[in-house]
């Protein structure tokens, strides 16, 4: 009986909070995003959370231009201030795309309503500090979701962007490096796969997230000799959100 209750309650907690598609996902349909189609060339999606963040973000932008690859930034709303708007701006600028993210685990308590007034909110935030709006991607933290929040991106037009498996820089209880990055994702990624690493923190916004640009550093060499390209999870007009 003990075993028939804990079994229970763990795929009750794995609906929320797998780090892979799941059974909310599975019954969500388009709404959820784990995955890109496969084309050619080959190409795979960098995706990096919690900025902009004024300590790391620039480098990583730097990075980025350099290689001539894009990416996808999900950013968190308290993070994007008069001060980060040029970061913002760039962001645009030099070809990335912008999703929408969340600083906590309490957006899953949100009704419908609730949601989809604070994602537009946000959206409209970007658009005032940068002059473009964000597409209609969204990430949870940590990836934590639930029924209500999939009604309210049903509603409000949105989509939910997960990651692919071990395709992540969370380092099991341990800091993270671009040693464990560099490895991971190398092993792991294979065409249409999304990545998510961050350049932010949600609760240090001004925290140097040193190991994320020196991954990128080392990844996008890696992957291009592997023969990939680059995309962002914004540009599929029939996967992801039309404005």
């Amino acid at each position: 009986m003990w075993a028939v209750a804990v079994l229970g309650f763990a795929i009750m907690a794995l609906v929320h909070i797998a780090p892979a598609p799941f059974l909310l996902d599975a019954l969500a349909g388009d709404m959820a995003v784990w995955h890109m189609p496969r084309g050619s060339p080959p190409t795979v999606y960098l995706t990096f959370d919690d900025g902009p963040n004024p300590a790391t973000t620039p480098d990583l932008l730097d990075v980025l231009w350099r290689e001539q690859v894009p990416a996808t930034f999900f950013l968190i709303d308290a993070h994007v201030t008069g001060d980060t708007a040029p970061i913002v701006r760039r962001m645009f600028e030099e070809g990335h795309a912008i999703g929408l993210h969340t600083s906590s685990r309490r957006a899953m308590t949100f009704s419908a309503e609730e949601l989809v007034e604070a994602l537009d909110a946000l959206a409209d935030r970007i658009e005032s500090a940068a002059g473009t709006r964000p597409c209609r991607a969204f990430r949870p933290h940590a990836g934590w979701r639930g029924g209500e929040m999939y009604a309210g991106l049903r509603k409000g037009g949105y989509r939910l962007v997960g990651w692919g498996w071990m395709l992540w820089d969370w380092n099991w209880f341990r800091r993270r490096t671009a040693d464990a990055i560099v490895k991971r994702v190398s092993a792991h990624i294979a065409p249409g796969d999304i990545v998510v690493m961050h350049d932010g923190d949600e609760s240090a916004p001004d925290q140097d997230q040193r190991q994320t640009v020196q991954a990128a550093m080392r990844l996008i060499p890696a992957l291009k000799a592997r023969g990939m390209a680059f995309g962002t999870v914004c540009e599929n007009e029939g996967l992801v959100m039309r404005q």
